[in-house]
């Protein structure tokens, strides 16, 4: 014993444990893999073919060539609060938003954000398919201010302007 009577005390406080395995309950059940042999049931389609214009589908702009091809292009057009620059080429339709700090907190660039994006989708699938090429939207504070019919008249105005198309015109309501 130790001093005290501590011994006594520790001895009865651990327990004792078996260091062996508890034995395996029963194992877990997996379906074999000839049980379901199609999944959830559906039946397997055909990819279609051929190429097809995605619509309403916009990839966005990523790489610095890009961003400096706005600086360059000459196909510019401001409608009300925005600015959009147009850059052709491609296979597809991309877009950036370029919404400083000035617009507000980033709450605001963001709703501002997402509603450029909700009208270009809009835009994109109306006319059947934006021209291909790279687009960059820029606003002004005043964009804010706007709902999203006046958003989307001003980039419908702004897109149509900067690329020269007569059917971007004919979405306006």
């Amino acid at each position: 014993m130790t001093r005290g009577g501590r011994g006594a005390e520790e001895a009865h406080s651990e327990a004792h444990l078996s260091a062996k395995q508890a034995p395996a309950g029963h194992p877990p059940r997996f379906p074999s893999p000839h049980e379901q042999p199609r999944g959830s049931g559906d039946r397997p389609r055909a990819a279609p073919e051929g190429p097809h214009t995605t619509v309403g589908l916009i990839g966005r702009v990523g790489d610095r060539e890009t961003f400096d091809a706005f600086q360059r292009t000459p196909r510019r057009a401001r409608r009300g609060p925005m600015t959009v620059a147009f850059v052709p080429g491609g296979t597809e339709v991309r877009v950036a938003y370029a919404i400083g700090r000035r617009v507000g907190p980033a709450v605001v660039r963001n709703r501002v954000r997402r509603r450029l994006r909700a009208a270009a989708r809009e835009i994109d699938v109306a006319t059947g398919g934006l021209p291909t090429g790279a687009y960059l939207v820029s606003v002004r504070p005043e964009a804010t201010q706007r709902s999203y019919g006046e958003l989307r008249d001003d980039l419908v105005a702004a897109l149509a302007a900067a690329t020269g198309d007569p059917a971007s015109r004919a979405v306006r309501r």
